[in-house]
Order: structure tokens, then C-alpha cells, then sequence
């Protein structure tokens, strides 16, 4: 009996002991500064040092009290991700600081930057469209939204390349469907570009295709009223002679056009190239 509480007065000393050594040995962390945390993240920032910069910005945005160096730290986290090509972490970040910090001042370049994101993912697009009408959603949803913005003139003429590049898909579908004689398709491809993509390069050709196939197919009429349609708004333009010699056999056709017509592809060479550039 005696032994037995010993043992137990033992045990009760021990048990004592290490919960006081726990006591001693617990510190409480510090608390992590913001403003150090952000100040890493713009120093590995201008070294182009991305990938750590965005991990020192999205620390520094959990830790910042103040909402307005919060949402500043977010939104240039996202951007060191863009500049990584991190496209879709980018565009969860940026969805995510739009709904945190939707009043914040820098709103307008978070949209601006979701919209280049969506341009830059569609220079590598060969086949696939859907790529080419979200980057174009995204840039009207912003020129709709701040038309008078610094921002606009640059998504304006991303824009104007999309155009042209989904006409220029149309105008290749469209050739291709010529050159197997399926007239109905060929034309519905034409007939897009002339209502759709009226402001681009390819219009002019659209509606001389358009004479062209409804003439072969005995449709003079339907010609002679794409034909007007040229004329009267690109009588100078070398389409137009093309549309005017199949309707008036006696008509030649300077020897102009095939410089002309080296001019047109040396047009599309040139955005071809503008678009490597950008991306």
C-alpha cells in the first residue's frame, strides 16, 4: 500500500514537471509585418523575379489590415503570375480580387488585364475558334463598360485583329467549299463575313465571291446586287474591277491589279506579323 503511493506521488510530480516545461518552452510567433512582405515582393518584382514576387504579394494581402493595400497587394500578384504566362491562376486571382475588392481603384486595369490574358491565349489557335470569341467578349465587355479609357486604344486594336482573323477563317472555309462546288455553304461563309465582319480586310473580296458564285449559278440578279453593293462602296478597289469584268465581258482589267493584289497580301502579312509582336 505504501508502495503503491509512492508511485502514484511519483507519477504526479512528473506529470507537474512537463506540463510546466511546456509552459516555459511555448513563445507566441510574431506577428508577420505587411508592409515587409510586400516590400519582398516588389524587390523580387523588379528582378523579374515572378514566381516569388506573386507568393510575397498574396502573403502580404492576407496579413495587410488596411483593405486598400490589400486589394493593391492582389491585384500585383496576379499581375506576377501574367508575367510567368500562369494564364489561369492569373485569371483566378484576378476573378477573386474583383469579388473581394470590387470598389477598389484599380477595377478598371483588373478587367483590362483579363481581357489581354484571353488575347495573348489565342496566338497559338490553328483550328479552334472559341478562343478567338472569348478574347473578343472580354475586350467588348471592357470598351462597352470604360470606352474613355488610356486601355481602350490598345484593346480597340486588339479587337480589329480578331475580327480579321475570324474573317480570315470564314474566307478560308468559304474557299474551301468553293473549290469542292458545295455553292449553298460557300455563300452562307460569304454572306457571314459581309454581316459580321463588315470592317475588316476580307469584306471586299466576300462580296466579289458573292457575284461570282450567283452569277455561275445563273443568278444574275443576286450578282448585279452584291456587284452594287462593292461598287458603291469600293469602286476603286481592284475587287470591284474583278466583280465589274464578270458582268461586262469587254472589260480588261489593268495590269495594275496583280501589284494591287500582292499589296492586299503584303496587308495581311503585315497584321500576321503585328500579331507576333504582341504576343
Amino acid at each position: 500500500m505504501v508502495l503503491r503511493i509512492i508511485i502514484i506521488f511519483v507519477l504526479a510530480v512528473n506529470l507537474y514537471s512537463c506540463t510546466k516545461k511546456k509552459e516555459i518552452i511555448y513563445e507566441p510567433q510574431k506577428k508577420i509585418s505587411a508592409y515587409k512582405l510586400y516590400e519582398e515582393g516588389l524587390t523580387a518584382f523588379e528582378k523579374n523575379d515572378f514566381f516569388f514576387a506573386s507568393k510575397k504579394f498574396s502573403e502580404a494581402e492576407r496579413n495587410f489590415e488596411n483593405i486598400e493595400f490589400a486589394a493593391k497587394s492582389a491585384i500585383m500578384s496576379a499581375y506576377s503570375l501574367y508575367g510567368i504566362n500562369f494564364y489561369e491562376e492569373a485569371l483566378k486571382d484576378l476573378e477573386n480580387y474583383l469579388k473581394i475588392y470590387p470598389a477598389d481603384q484599380n477595377v478598371i486595369y483588373a478587367h483590362f488585364l483579363i481581357a489581354v490574358i484571353y488575347f495573348e491565349q489565342i496566338s497559338d489557335e490553328k483550328k479552334d475558334i472559341d478562343p478567338l470569341l472569348k478574347a473578343r467578349d472580354k475586350i467588348e465587355f471592357f470598351l462597352e463598360k470604360y470606352p474613355n479609357t488610356d486601355y481602350a486604344i490598345d484593346l480597340t486594336f486588339k479587337k480589329d485583329l480578331i475580327e480579321n482573323q475570324l474573317a480570315a477563317k470564314e474566307m478560308y472555309i468559304a474557299k474551301y467549299y468553293i473549290s469542292v462546288k458545295k455553292w449553298v455553304p460557300a455563300i452562307n461563309r460569304l454572306k457571314m463575313i459581309v454581316k459580321e465582319y463588315d470592317k475588316t480586310i476580307f469584306i471586299e473580296e466576300a462580296l466579289h465571291r458573292l457575284v461570282e458564285i450567283h452569277y455561275h449559278l445563273g443568278l444574275d440578279e443576286e450578282a448585279k446586287k452584291y456587284a452594287s453593293i462593292l461598287g458603291y462602296n469600293y469602286n476603286s478597289g481592284d475587287w470591284f474591277k474583278q466583280s465589274y469584268k464578270i458582268l461586262n465581258k469587254e472589260y480588261k482589267i489593268a495590269n495594275k491589279m496583280k501589284n494591287n493584289n500582292k499589296e492586299n497580301k503584303d496587308s495581311q502579312s503585315f497584321i500576321k506579323k503585328i500579331i507576333e509582336i504582341i504576343k
